[in-house]
């Protein structure tokens, strides 16, 4: 993970609005709308929910792959989605064209853990990304994540760095 290089930009995901905004210089450049977690709000591991608090981003993933392609793991399959080919997999979650991985910052509150178990928002696997453009934004509908439209992760990609603060907050 590498320090922000750009501190003058951050990310501010509002979960009541199902945005997120692009500040730069605390002056707001562009907000999205996403989709966080259908389960609401939590940091436990295994709870479904999206964790609030400072985060950064620990990693990009997916830079220069083609728009909708799919990633397991973290890692591109080869495959890439379409309305066909998401019909034929209904049960699959779908992470696609970019990868952005959070960290947490927040000892006891997103990352290591409490006395409820494990809350580490990057062992979590919580990302930003891409799914179909089939599904709706601005309605809590995933398994964790903040969902991204296609077109939107690939420019927010290309706007931020590694070490990026992101944070996440309840309204």
């Amino acid at each position: 993970m590498k320090n922000n290089e750009n501190p003058n930009t951050q990310l501010v995901i509002n979960i009541a609005k199902q945005t997120l905004t692009v500040y730069q210089q605390q002056s707001e450049i562009y907000t999205y709308s996403v989709s966080t977690a259908k389960n609401g709000i939590g940091c436990l591991q295994d709870s479904g929910c999206t964790p609030l608090g400072q985060h950064v981003i620990a990693e990009k993933i997916g830079d220069s792959m083609p728009m909708n392609t799919v990633f397991v793991g973290r890692v591109p399959t080869g495959e890439r989605y379409s309305a066909e080919f998401g019909a034929l997999n209904p049960e699959r979650d779908w992470i696609l064209s970019r990868i952005l991985w959070l960290s947490g910052l927040e000892n006891g509150m997103n990352k290591g853990s409490n006395r409820q178990g494990s809350c580490d928002t990057y062992q979590r696997y919580i990302y930003i990304h891409g799914t179909p453009d089939t599904e709706p934004m601005g309605v809590p509908l995933s398994h964790g994540c903040v969902r991204m439209r296609n077109k939107d992760i690939l420019e927010l990609f290309e706007q931020v760095k590694e070490g990026t603060l992101v944070t996440i907050s309840a309204d």
